[in-house]
């Protein structure tokens, strides 16, 4: 990729991450890459398509860190994806930020699309990782939330960070199997899946 307009995108990214789509122009975005708004045309069509373009590039490397490593127990496995998950958060935290934060003008079309391919994504990973082929309702409906709850955490932690991370990663591990565990007392497959993991 260019690198120019790599620059660009990161710049959006910081933007985004701060304030509404709606709220940035073109100018700004310029303005914080040192480019012209020219050029920023040259390589977007306008905001929304620069706006798409960064958010699906911060979404595909927030993917690959997540890529299963395999081979170890469910609840190391997702230890370590919350270590990489983490990971990427301190590091990209512009990119994670817009990724996840903005308002429901924000999420609709393609924009919603990036964001909830990544939290399907992440889905199916915490799926494979429990070896759940097919999950029930309440199975689904608690990972699902478990998701949630990470990603509020992880906002919560880039603006606060009065939390140390690995405190943060471990407490999510222990809410997920407390999640599971609520579930299991409605659910016996959920609850042989809790035996097989703790």
């Amino acid at each position: 990729m260019d690198r120019r307009r790599e620059e660009l995108m990161a710049a959006a990214l910081e933007l985004f991450s701060r304030r509404d789509a709606e709220d940035v122009s073109i100018d700004d975005v310029a303005s914080a890459a040192g480019a012209s708004r020219a050029l920023v045309y040259h390589y977007f069509g306008g905001k929304q398509e620069l706006y798409v373009a960064a958010l699906r590039s911060a979404a595909e490397q927030l993917e690959s860190r997540l890529r299963p490593q395999g081979g170890g127990r469910p609840l190391d496995e997702l230890a370590s994806g919350l270590r990489r998950y983490f990971d990427f958060v301190e590091e990209h935290a512009a990119g994670f930020a817009a990724l996840l934060r903005g308002g429901p003008a924000n999420r609709a079309g393609e924009v919603g699309e990036i964001v909830d391919g990544v939290r399907q994504r992440l889905f199916r990973m915490i799926q494979k990782q429990m070896r759940v082929e097919e999950p029930t309702p309440l199975l689904r409906i608690t990972l699902r939330s478990w998701i949630a709850s990470v990603e509020t955490a992880g906002l919560d932690w880039l603006e606060h960070r009065d939390v140390e991370r690995a405190t943060l990663e471990r407490m999510l591990v222990d809410h997920m199997v407390a999640l599971l565990g609520v579930a299991a007392a409605h659910d016996a497959s959920v609850e042989l899946l809790l035996n097989d993991l703790t």
